[in-house]
């Protein structure tokens, strides 16, 4: 089936297109951190390449522990089939070859949302301590019939669709024509957004001592090398959060980030962190570990660029993850393939100095992208070493589950082309359902965690949760008006 293209009027700043469709349940925005300098109205940092925006999906699926609820075709039933299995076997029928959707388009329909880090209670034994006072659906992905993509390299906005579903095709112009529309003032929200408390965190810093000395102990007993330790910042909240996260993109932008409107739930992600690429059977992860703080003064931001470069603890614990993202991803690729391209790269984000390395490898023949996501679920960078014994440890010292944070969220294509972040920088705004727009009050709430090792420091890394949190902080802190 031919490729539906329609071009569109190229903006530097996506959150344009996005704008006419945010308000719609299932919206859902993958952006590679390309701002505009609102001082000068310009482009300023520029991350990544490709923007990609969807709407109004044609099949739904949403996971809450054992059942998976499906909406498809007017019709609502529940699976208790392995979630990953569902995504896979949803996207088989749409399956077209690569070589029919032109390079310049990265994605044309697929299999967009979040895969939650509780989703791997589905995949492992994991005893339930963690308070799960959210309830947010382990899993939430839609599948799409078109996409926006922006190309921000060649300047360029396509809707793009295979026209797999019929409404498709007989909505294509009033599609193309709600996208060519100069007038924004349809799509303008005219609720805000306000932080109506202060922020508190669910583990203080005795309670973050206590769990620290708790994994020292384990590590010196030899039951693991490194756990990932993280503290829940939360605030209540009224309004819209596609308002705060086009101030986060402000304040801190990043190539992996993503805005997601799932009606009850918001999902604001500013994650710095690519998890597993795939492009014609070519599979690359990006593992983050070591970090340091930004800083005005420039010498002293060069400074703790380097010293964050010599480090050698944050290069071991760097190298940890490495060799279990190797191991992981060995699962479904070719024996040989895997290599460490890059190792201990520096990248320079808003708020903080990262220590990145590159692993690639080659997908084996008749497995897919699902089967790689599944086969490294969830990333190793956001757990420690090894997996699954650092997971126990995580689920009896952490006080309540991580929800979307440290899952997944990216797309699969129709083609088995597939790109996902880490959810880290990442928040949740849940709000009462059902509730009048104007009305709207929930609670907003975001994780930032660090790796502890044998030779970690205490106060550096409490401190290290600190700066990561920075940038979502300095977001929540624009908004509370009692202390603005």
């Amino acid at each position: 089936m031919s490729l539906l293209r329609h071009e569109l009027t190229y903006h530097a700043d996506s959150a344009r297109l996005f704008a006419r469709i945010a308000h719609q349940p299932w919206a859902m925005f993958l952006d590679s951190g390309q701002m505009i300098n609102p001082a000068t109205g310009k482009p300023g940092s520029q991350y990544g390449r490709y923007d990609i925006l969807v709407a109004d999906p044609i099949i739904t699926f949403s996971t809450h522990d054992a059942l998976t609820t499906i909406h498809a075709h007017g019709q609502t039933h529940t699976s208790s089939e392995d979630p990953f299995q569902l995504i896979k076997n949803a996207l088989a029928p749409y399956q077209v070859a690569s070589l029919d959707t032109p390079r310049d388009f990265p994605f044309s329909g697929g299999a967009v949302g979040y895969f939650g880090y509780d989703l791997a209670r589905r995949l492992e034994k994991l005893d339930s301590i963690t308070q799960d006072d959210k309830a947010i659906a382990q899993m939430q992905v839609g599948i799409y019939d078109w996409a926006i993509v922006i190309d921000h390299r060649n300047k360029t906005a396509h809707l793009v669709s295979h026209g797999f579903d019929a409404k498709t095709r007989e909505h294509w112009s009033g599609l193309c024509a709600l996208f060519d529309t100069p007038n924004e003032t349809h799509a303008v929200m005219a609720i805000e957004f306000e932080i109506t408390s202060a922020v508190t965190s669910n583990m203080n810093k005795k309670a973050y001592q206590t769990a620290f000395n708790v994994i020292q102990r384990y590590i010196h007993a030899g039951d693991c090398y490194q756990v990932n330790l993280a503290q829940r910042f939360s605030a209540k909240a009224r309004g819209n959060g596609w308002v705060a996260y086009r101030k986060l993109r402000e304040i801190s932008p990043a190539p992996f980030m993503a805005y997601m409107n799932l009606g009850h739930l918001q999902v604001i992600s500013g994650s710095p962190e690519r998890f597993l690429q795939v492009v014609d059977g070519h599979v690359e992860t990006r593992p983050i570990k070591g970090t340091r703080p930004r800083a005005d003064d420039v010498a002293l931001d060069q400074q703790y660029a380097k010293d964050l470069q010599s480090s050698l603890k944050d290069k071991a614990e760097n190298l940890m993850i490495v060799d279990l993202l190797r191991n992981d991803i060995s699962k479904n690729c070719e024996i040989g393939s895997v290599k460490a391209d890059k190792l201990f790269q520096l990248q320079s984000f808003a708020n903080v100095h990262h220590l990145v390395s590159i692993v690639t490898g080659v997908l084996q023949q008749g497995r897919t992208a699902i089967d790689l996501l599944r086969g490294c679920f969830p990333g190793g960078s956001i757990t420690g070493a090894p997996k699954l014994r650092a997971m126990q440890i995580i689920e009896e010292l952490e006080p309540s589950r991580r929800g979307v944070y440290c899952g997944v969220i990216g797309y699969i294509g129709f083609d088995g082309n597939m790109d996902t972040n880490i959810a880290i920088r990442t928040a949740v705004y849940v709000t009462a359902e059902g509730v009048a727009e104007s009305a709207i009050e929930g609670e907003i709430s975001f994780y930032a965690g660090g790796g502890i090792v044998a030779d970690s420091d205490l106060e550096k890394e409490y401190s290290e949760t600190l700066d990561k949190a920075s940038g979502m902080l300095k977001m929540m802190q624009f908004f509370n008006k009692a202390t603005s």
